[in-house]
């Protein structure tokens, strides 16, 4: 700014709380200690109630911490290859009606070290947003301890055969069941619908990982685990000490260290400085914190060995254990929407979006797969809250759920999603559903890559990758055989019992006759609770060094983080270390491999081959689709106002040919095609589409009304319009004069 321009006015700060008399500090301290005595009193109840709710949740089996009632409709444990997962319906609550008619939800929750639940934690949540759209809703848990001789791929087919079961109960919903993958279930999620492709609807990946290597430097820091730690091999050693079984709590051991002033202080401080309101939200969420579950060492050494260090997913080298089946995510035809967050610190951006520059070339790639790929990109919210913020609940997955006949609408290609506020000012709010506007704008593979800071730090992960390799064939052959032999079931159930996450909880219970006598001061402090007003300058002093406290803490986080960085940069990026472990140095670029240049072009070629015959045969819905296509070619973004006008007109079957929705989603992904071949190819073809003048008539109207939906139209759709008139022959001709042979001039 330039401060000539406009003066600085000098306004007295007030006066900070030091700055107070003595005497006056001395008068104020005493209620201040009071409040702070029973504030201390209740935090200790709290946490003795957060112990006792800990042990009563374990004697009834952990069940899912859902805020819906539900029934059972397959137990996994029951099938011929048990699992232990579960496919549960939800039971809409007072007042919330669903349609079995609507396209059923199926919502996934992540088995990484917590409990299920926390997709339907909250009302506002995935489960509450998709029963008050009138969606029936089905969720996938699971029990606390793996079937014997469970492994991931087994889990795979179990639930291929859940939404077989969705399916077989919604036999009118007008598609395959839209499933939703938080966290760790995404990428389980992608591998089932490449697998069976047939059994899945839209999929939408929230807070998903399915790029592990990539990040952006001096961020991040959870990608460099594997490296620092030598690779695998320490999962392996956990599982080995459990007599089989990888305990959960050090999952959550390993979240908690990634931000450890809200571990040590911010999370304690909130509670202690809120006691009066805090200890409902904070007890609900440590139910699910708390809830640690178990996986076979087979299925952790899967997840680590072939994801978070293997990265083999996207690389297309993931197998069936007959090696009869290989997973291409590219065999995916239902439409795939990612939600990711850039407050997320474990599963950034850059993991949730890079697959796809891994799987296709370029977005003409994507197209020829047929497929639709949206994201979505929040500001600001964390990890946990995808799942957890109502605020993003009501928003983003609003948004993103009503909008979900809009996205598989959508021609094939990559999008972003924008979700705006509404005014009174928005043109045709009428066609606007809920508070906020969802648009989406095209995108390309580079703004893709352009999310990321390059990713020629990549590279260092291969080396990685190879000494995590020769590291587990070393602790395999000459280390687990020991570790397993001095393992048992009571080892391993002392060693759970006394991990940190479990045993502070059940220090601090009920089992610790010590403190019932807390629970009788609590009590008491209740009856005679004096509180303070937050704008007491103690309270105030005490929150300015509460946030000097975290503030530090934040700098051990950052000079940790730094340090672990240059570390594995030090180690990995040395080309002594890489030819060490026999891999050249030369780099090798991320993205679809070279040698599958010469498949993917004939793949191109032959459905481009195959779709010629379509530009000059069609049905009148053909040539009116490729109207309104042609019309909104310099479009640069597409939002949902035209296109729940033109449900409204399928409805009332005010159209230029009687459709269904799913009629006019084959078509017009289509004709999409065709234009983005040969846009002047395809509109010198309309006339013949469109035969009959009053055909020609009724398409150009219904476009008109549709592009109207988004306000006046522009001066390149106006000229577009008038070209098209020509074209078709209905342009509005001036009368012709003609004179009779009085002389009169008469209109013809």
């Amino acid at each position: 700014m330039n401060r000539t321009q406009t003066p600085v006015q000098v306004v007295a700060a007030p006066a900070p709380p030091y700055s107070v008399p003595a005497a006056t500090l001395a008068l104020q301290a005493f209620p201040y200690w009071v409040d702070a005595w029973q504030r201390g009193v209740l935090y200790l109840d709290t946490l003795r109630q957060r112990g006792t709710n800990t042990l009563a949740h374990e004697v009834a089996g952990k069940p899912p911490v859902l805020a819906f009632d539900y029934e059972i409709v397959v137990d996994g444990r029951q099938l011929p290859q048990p699992v232990n997962y579960a496919l549960l319906r939800i039971t809409p609550p007072v007042g919330c009606e669903t349609d079995d008619v609507k396209r059923p939800f199926v919502i996934i929750d992540p088995r990484a070290g917590h409990g299920p639940g926390i997709g339907g934690f909250k009302i506002d949540s995935e489960v509450g947003v998709a029963l008050r759209a009138g969606h029936p809703c089905y969720f996938v848990s699971f029990f606390p301890d793996p079937c014997p001789g469970q492994t991931i791929e087994l889990v795979g087919r179990t639930e291929a055969v859940f939404l077989q079961r969705v399916d077989q109960l919604h036999p009118k919903a007008p598609g395959k069941p839209f499933v939703i993958g938080n966290c760790q279930a995404g990428w389980a999620l992608m591998m089932v619908a490449a697998t069976s492709p047939e059994l899945v609807g839209p999929i939408l990946l929230a807070g998903s990982p399915l790029s592990y290597w990539s990040g952006v430097e001096g961020s991040y820091p959870m990608r460099y685990t594997g490296g620092l730690s030598g690779g695998t091999w320490t999962a392996s050693l956990i599982s080995d000490l459990g007599n089989g079984k990888f305990d959960g709590a050090n999952l959550v051991a390993n979240f908690k260290q990634l931000d450890p002033a809200n571990t040590l202080w911010k999370k304690w401080y909130q509670l202690y400085s809120k006691i009066d309101t805090e200890p409902e939200r904070f007890l609900a969420f440590e139910e699910w914190w708390g809830g640690h579950y178990m996986m076979n060492k087979a299925e952790m050494d899967w997840i680590t060995q072939n994801l978070f260090v293997g990265n083999k997913l996207t690389a297309g080298e993931v197998r069936s254990a007959d090696g009869k089946i290989s997973v291409d995510l590219r065999r995916i035809r239902s439409p795939i929407v990612v939600f990711a967050s850039w407050g997320d610190n474990i599963t950034p951006p850059q993991q949730a979006l890079n697959w796809i520059p891994d799987l296709y070339a370029d977005v003409d790639e994507i197209r020829a797969h047929e497929q639709v790929i949206v994201y979505c990109l929040h500001a600001s919210t964390g990890h946990l809250g995808i799942f957890v913020s109502g605020q993003v609940a009501s928003r983003e997955h609003s948004e993103l759920f009503n909008g979900l006949d809009l996205i598989d609408m959508l021609p094939p290609g990559l999008y972003e999603a924008k979700i705006e506020d509404t005014s009174p000012e928005t043109p045709c709010l009428e066609f606007v559903e809920g508070r906020y506007l969802l648009t989406l704008e095209p995108r390309t593979i580079d703004d893709v890559l352009a999310l990321d800071d390059g990713r020629d730090d990549e590279q260092a992960f291969r080396v990685v990758k190879r000494v995590a390799e020769i590291n587990q064939s070393l602790y395999d052959t000459f280390v687990s055989p020991a570790v397993r032999l001095m393992s048992n079931e009571g080892s391993a159930r002392l060693l759970r019992a006394l991990h940190p996450e479990r045993f502070g909880r059940y220090l601090l219970s009920d089992l610790n006759p010590l403190m019932a006598g807390v629970k009788l001061m609590a009590e008491w402090t209740r009856t005679n609770r004096q509180p303070l007003a937050d704008e007491h300058p103690l309270r105030t002093l005490e929150r300015d060094a509460a946030a000097r406290i975290a503030g530090k803490l934040d700098d051990y986080r950052d000079a940790r983080d730094a340090m672990a960085e240059r570390t594995f940069k030090a180690l990995y990026e040395s080309p002594w270390l890489a030819a060490a472990v026999g891999l050249s140095g030369e780099p090798v670029a991320p993205g679809p491999p070279k040698q599958e240049q010469a498949l993917r072009d004939e793949f191109k070629r032959l459905k481009i081959e195959t779709i010629q015959p379509a530009f000059e045969n069609g049905s009148t819905l053909d040539g009116w689709v490729r109207i309104m296509i042609h019309l909104q070619r310099d479009e640069k973004r597409i939002d949902e106002r035209p296109f729940h006008f033109v449900r409204r007109m399928l409805a009332e079957n005010s159209h230029p040919e009687q459709m269904t929705l799913a009629q006019l989603k084959q078509v017009l992904k289509q004709q999409a095609f065709l234009m983005l071949l040969d846009a002047d190819r395809g509109v010198r073809a309309l006339p013949g589409l469109l035969p009959k003048k009053e055909q020609r008539r009724e398409a150009m109207a219904a476009a008109r009304k549709v592009l109207s939906t988004r306000g006046p139209l522009n001066d390149a759709q106006k000229a577009r319009f008038a070209e098209l008139e020509t074209l078709l022959s209905i342009a509005a001709m001036p009368a012709r004069r003609r004179t009779t042979a009085k002389g009169e001039q008469h209109a013809r």
